[in-house]
């Protein structure tokens, strides 16, 4: 029920309690005392159930008749797919004699797929993260496949490891193809020669998870290295 049909059933309860009067309720109500009678018999024959409107869930007698919507939504999509709403519709009544309101097209070209709101265009803003101040603190990693050789070799994947603080690139390997293994491998050998860093990062990525219901701790989580993992530096 809306909340104006529970006001409804709790002035209409004190009526049939004679706590009050009809007209009263009906200056309440912002009704006529006919109106108000006539809910009152609906309450006393039906309870609350009686008070919610018979329209609700059903089509506006109102609405535009669904041949002239397919047919709206048929021209923009041929001709003015690029079109606003607002422009839409000055040219639907313009030049095929479809007059229709800005918001009444607005609604069916989103429900279309043929426009956004404003909120949906809208980007998304990033807030920028500084850069680490040291070497080794934070190191990242990635995998970028590729034709590397050209015709002198099969297709492989570069592994790269990256300091966050200099840009400088730390460690490079060619492999098959980016694997959870592979990176373990490359990982091992980084650490031969540089040590430990404060922490890896790498963009989330599916070998690092298991595509699976029940993995072990229940995030996916295979390795980890698509966050940012404290690892605890050499001393």
């Amino acid at each position: 029920m809306s909340s104006t049909e529970l006001g409804r059933v709790s002035v209409l309860r004190d009526v049939d309690a004679d706590r009050m009067t009809p007209s009263d309720a009906a200056s309440i109500l912002n009704l006529s005392e006919r109106q108000v009678f006539r809910l009152l018999q609906l309450f006393r024959k039906q309870g609350a159930p009686g008070l919610v409107s018979r329209r609700r869930g059903k089509p506006s007698n109102r609405r535009y008749p669904e041949t002239i919507r397919l047919k709206a939504l048929s021209i923009i999509r041929e001709r003015y797919a690029d079109f606003g709403p607002t422009l839409a519709a000055e040219k639907l009544a313009a030049h095929h004699e479809l007059s229709l309101s800005r918001e009444t097209l607005r609604h069916w070209m989103m429900s279309d797929g043929l426009w956004a709101d404003r909120k949906q265009r809208l980007r998304k803003v990033h807030q920028p993260r500084n850069r680490r101040e040291s070497l080794g603190e934070l190191v990242q990693i990635d995998g970028s496949k590729h034709w590397w050789f050209e015709d002198r070799g099969p297709e492989c994947t570069l592994l790269v490891y990256i300091d966050d603080a200099t840009s400088r690139l730390m460690y490079l390997r060619f492999v098959p193809s980016e694997s959870t293994f592979d990176y373990f491998r490359a990982t091992q050998e980084y650490i031969k020669s540089y040590g430990k860093p404060v922490a890896f990062y790498s963009d989330k990525h599916g070998v690092f998870r298991v595509n699976a219901s029940g993995a072990v701790g229940g995030d996916g989580l295979r390795a980890p290295l698509d966050y940012e993992a404290p690892i605890t530096p050499n001393k």
